[in-house]
């Protein structure tokens, strides 16, 4: 059999077996499909040897680019001593190096949890219209529970905060808390907090009871605020459910900074900080679905540290292995850990888990790459690359169809309308931002969007030429699309 004739049974194949993620197939079936064979630095390839710039980072999970020797090498060393060995009554070398480098790492990114110290005396002032208060966050981020996604991860914080009460001896808290365009997973527990609709409203007699609080959308603000008059408006309002159902609420969760699959959506400045003391305030626990934001995506380790808090619960998942292996991590507070401790018959343990829980290989890859963010100096050489970034996105600005640009550090959005002036919306199904990224790929360029958002998001260690090709491209094809 041929080259040729190998690739287009590979292409007939995919056609008639796999069901891909956020595909209509229907459409999918009909294209010639992309399919990738070989990766190398920031570039991919499919089977009929043509690169492509990998503009999201293979779905925003690559920091270091494909086929990273010191992660090949990690990797392989693992593999010589073990796969896997479950962490059900086990433990496992790599997954203990790994926790506690994770640990060292977030308390020294985030800030002493006594940084609240001001709403805590306040609260214990005997003020009466105030909550009683509980302290939580004391002595930081330090227990490690692994899972194996993004979506694990949250449904394990989920599960924490709710059965923390439980333990506390508080009932009536349920509910969690969570933001328009807000997007955690795809897991029942992380749908039921979500917010985007094209994606979850189908589930709705699924999902568990959540309460949602208004985007931080400036550019499409739902309460019709301006950045002139706003004065946080958005908070206010959480502040009103908080206050209305201080008694039924067990969480509140936040993609710290930018809301991603929902738009990259970015938060004004005193946002997130706004949201970490209303949390305080009313005894709410704070989950920080750091996913996407983690590992030095928004130019810091943790987005949580551009506005220096501490959350109760950390999600991290994505970049943790530089894009090699599956792994998820939901890190909790000493007094969320304590409150499941107890004699065995309490039945206060955790009962959840996961078949490859803590993976050695996978902890293998996620320690070499936190070895490469000290040894390559990784964000410090990003601050050039965001500054690029925010220069074109300046520039871009003043074409015809673009409506808003934003960003968090290397995360960027391009928000595509039909009418400047108007702020009007394509319609969906024009499918703008697709036909813009099918432009991208006959310029030899790879990137997903979001509607009619287009998403900027390559490997952290892009060379600077290639960054400035990629966004070359986008340009181009933003324009050859639009003003057609």
């Amino acid at each position: 059999m041929s080259i040729t004739e190998e690739n287009s049974r590979l292409e007939d194949l995919d056609r008639k077996y796999i069901w891909h993620p956020f595909t209509q197939m229907k459409e999918w079936v009909e294209e010639k499909p992309i399919i990738i064979s070989e990766g190398r630095d920031c570039f991919i390839k499919d089977i009929y040897g043509r690169w492509y710039l990998d503009g999201v980072s293979s779905m925003w999970v690559n920091i270091f680019g494909h086929r990273k020797k010191e992660i090949d090498e990690a990797i392989r060393e693992q593999l010589w001593k073990i796969s896997h060995s479950t962490l059900l009554g086990l433990s496992n070398v790599p997954a203990i190096r790994l926790a506690e480098r994770l640990v060292q790492i977030v308390m020294k990114s985030l800030p002493d949890p006594s940084i609240n110290k001001g709403v805590e005396a306040e609260l214990n002032s005997g003020n009466p219209s105030l909550p009683p208060f509980i302290k939580g966050g004391e002595g930081g981020l330090c227990k490690v529970f692994y899972s194996d996604n993004g979506s694990t991860a949250v449904e394990v914080a989920i599960k924490i905060a709710f059965q923390y009460w439980k333990h506390k001896g508080v009932h009536g808290r349920n509910a969690f808390v969570s933001l328009a365009n807000g997007y955690h997973g795809d897991t029942i527990g992380a749908v039921s907090v979500g917010g985007v609709d094209i994606f979850h409203k189908a589930f709705g007699p699924l999902l568990f009871k959540s309460y949602r609080a208004p985007s931080p959308y400036c550019y499409r603000c739902e309460l019709g605020k301006t950045c002139a008059d706003c004065k946080f408006a958005c908070l206010e309002k959480m502040e009103e459910i908080f206050r209305t159902h201080r008694d039924e609420i067990a969480a509140l969760i936040i993609e710290p900074l930018i809301q991603a699959a929902g738009g990259m959506i970015t938060s004004p400045p005193g946002y997130l900080k706004g949201v970490r003391d209303l949390c305080t305030r009313y005894d709410v626990l704070l989950i920080a679905d750091e996913v996407a934001t983690g590992f030095g995506r928004t130019g810091k380790m943790f987005a949580c540290e551009r506005e220096d808090i501490v959350p109760d619960l950390m999600c991290l998942s994505k970049g943790i292995t530089g894009g090699y292996m599956p792994l998820a991590v939901t890190l909790a507070t000493q007094e969320l850990y304590e409150a499941f401790l107890g004699e065995f018959r309490d039945l206060k343990t955790f009962f959840h888990g996961h078949s490859y829980t803590g993976n050695p290989l996978a902890c293998a890859a996620a320690i070499a790459c936190l070895d490469l963010f000290e040894k390559e100096q990784t964000l410090m050489n990003l601050k050039g690359k965001i500054e690029i970034l925010e220069e074109w996105l300046k520039e871009i600005l003043s074409l015809q169809h673009v409506g808003d640009v934003r960003n968090a550090g290397f995360m960027a959005g391009i928000e595509l309308v039909k009418d400047k002036e108007t702020k009007e919306p394509y319609d969906w199904a024009e499918k703008m931002g697709w036909r813009v990224a099918y432009s991208t790929r006959d310029r030899g360029v790879f990137i997903r969007p979001l509607g009619n958002v287009i998403v900027v998001m390559p490997p952290l260690t892009i060379s600077g030429r290639n960054l400035r090709q990629l966004l070359k491209v986008i340009r181009e094809s933003i324009i050859a699309v639009t003003e057609q």
